[in-house]
């Protein structure tokens, strides 16, 4: 990938992105926890951190093109079509940031450049 393409985003995160934070968040918090998350999401607003950031307090190893996820993401970014936003939530009891929903974009632009903003809502 080229370092000049711009990563595009669309404004708001997919409404597909919703169901998808549901069913992880769903692995280790309760449902109607994981409901009062998710309309805290909805209603919060569109922030950005650097690539870089959001991978460090996440904790979480970056996944490489070898994904067929984040190959389809990466496909996208040189393609120059838009991603959505990705979703967040702190975890502070921990000391780390949960990706709810958009893990493997984060991976393929991290992947293009650690330094791209990245639009996401975070609670």
């Amino acid at each position: 990938m080229e370092k000049h393409t711009k990563v595009k985003w669309v404004s708001e995160p997919d409404e597909k992105d919703y169901p998808a934070a549901a069913s992880y968040l769903s692995l280790f918090i309760n449902k109607k926890t994981v409901k009062k998350v998710l309309a805290r999401l909805k209603k919060a607003p569109i922030t950005q951190f650097a690539a870089k950031d959001i991978s460090r307090a996440s904790c979480l190893p970056l996944l490489g093109v070898i994904n067929s996820q984040v190959e389809l993401d990466c496909k996208k970014i040189s393609e120059g079509k838009p991603l959505s936003p990705i979703l967040l939530m702190r975890d502070e009891r921990n000391g780390k940031v949960v990706i709810a929903d958009g893990y493997h974009r984060l991976c393929a632009v991290y992947s293009y450049n650690e330094d791209e903003s990245i639009p996401c809502k975070i609670i």
